[in-house]
């Protein structure tokens, strides 16, 4: 079955582009839901919900809160056909999923970011968060591994909702936060530990040294924990492309390389979204929505025949990070200056753009 819509053709109707998009993500879902009152849209997908990632880790001491930020995919994508796969092979004119599922396109846009390991279903994430919850609040102790955003504001929710648990955080790197200025990583350290949070700096853990609740660090100290949490840093999700006809778009970190119309190098009709770009930015949620409201707008105007000259350009985004520490707190760092406290913590916080989020996507803020 053809689906049409009004054009400018002598017939006065013209077919619906195909666009398969790879991924639904942060950068994927946002696109899918842009494109799809004018586009014939395939999602491609691991699993059948869209998160909103930034919102985990308050899910990680409120299951609760996690029924808001996880959203299964058709409830806010009415119009796309959502297949529950992985995409295993791009050709010049179709793409081909694990389950041996072939989707022709007409534009292509690759937006899977890191490697996650998450349940397939909406309610298995969901009791994955609850079984979290129960293991944090069974604990005495807790393990973080890695100092960066996740790490520190996962330290943070559990310090204020359990400030009878021990919490340490291990970070390899000299200072935590390190993609942000000296200062905003003093004020998070400072914070933390006026928690009673032990940091613990220039040190790194591996899974393969965790043994009957001791767990050696890089340095040999031994740390005696109930539960442990890895906030490290994950591997692109780009190693299959490079038996596809992108393998050679990707640079040396997996990263595929797109012109200033988001555009993959070398391609006219597939386009890279998100983390997996080598956009020159720190990766951030926003960011990839950013992506894919310029990409949103390029695929309708190449399907409104216009030239390369009227296409939306993106220019990578400023040093801007905005880390919660907390229910009430944060810390915000610009280009020229850094704050904290309650106002970084009135912004994120207290809802974590949840339901601006869900707004995005069409739905209500909240979940009655």
């Amino acid at each position: 079955m053809c689906v049409w819509l009004w054009g400018s053709t002598a017939a006065g109707l013209v077919e619906k582009k195909k666009v398969v998009v790879i991924g639904g993500g942060v950068g994927g879902s946002l696109l899918a839901y842009h494109i799809q009152s004018f586009a014939d849209v395939v999602l491609i997908d691991e699993k059948e919900y869209f998160e909103i990632t930034w919102a985990s880790l308050r899910a990680v001491v409120e299951p609760s809160f996690a029924v808001r930020s996880v959203i299964n995919h058709g409830d806010y994508l009415s119009n796309v056909k959502i297949v529950v796969s992985t995409a295993v092979s791009i050709t010049d004119t179709e793409v081909v999923t694990a389950g041996g599922q072939t989707f022709v396109y007409d534009y292509v846009v690759v937006a899977t970011g890191h490697v996650e390991s998450v349940p397939k279903s909406r309610t298995e994430r969901l009791s994955q968060y609850e079984k979290d919850f129960e293991k944090v609040k069974s604990a005495n102790s807790v393990l973080i591994v890695g100092g960066g955003p996740t790490g520190v504001e996962l330290a943070g929710e559990i310090a204020v909702d359990f400030p009878d648990k021990k919490v340490i955080l291990v970070h390899r790197g000299p200072k935590l936060l390190e993609f942000v200025g000296s200062r905003a990583s003093q004020i998070a350290l400072d914070w933390l530990t006026s928690k009673k949070v032990e940091v613990i700096l220039n040190q790194s853990v591996t899974l393969n040294t965790i043994s009957d609740g001791l767990i050696e660090t890089s340095s040999g100290e031994t740390i005696d924990t109930d539960c442990h949490f890895m906030c490290t840093g994950k591997a692109m999700a780009s190693s299959w492309l490079r038996e596809t006809i992108l393998k050679d778009s990707l640079d040396g970190r997996g990263r595929l390389m797109v012109d200033e119309n988001l555009r993959v190098r070398g391609f006219k009709n597939v386009f890279a979204i998100g983390d997996i770009t080598d956009i020159p930015e720190i990766k951030q949620g926003y960011l990839a929505q950013k992506h894919a409201l310029v990409t949103a707008k390029n695929l309708k105007k190449l399907m409104m025949g216009r030239n390369k000259g009227t296409m939306a350009t993106y220019k990578p985004g400023y040093p801007i990070a905005l880390v919660s520490l907390g229910r009430r707190e944060g810390v915000a760092h610009f280009p020229f200056l850094t704050i904290s406290g309650r106002i970084p913590g009135w912004i994120k916080s207290r809802d974590l753009f949840v339901g601006k989020t869900r707004k995005q996507l069409g739905l209500k803020p909240t979940v009655t």
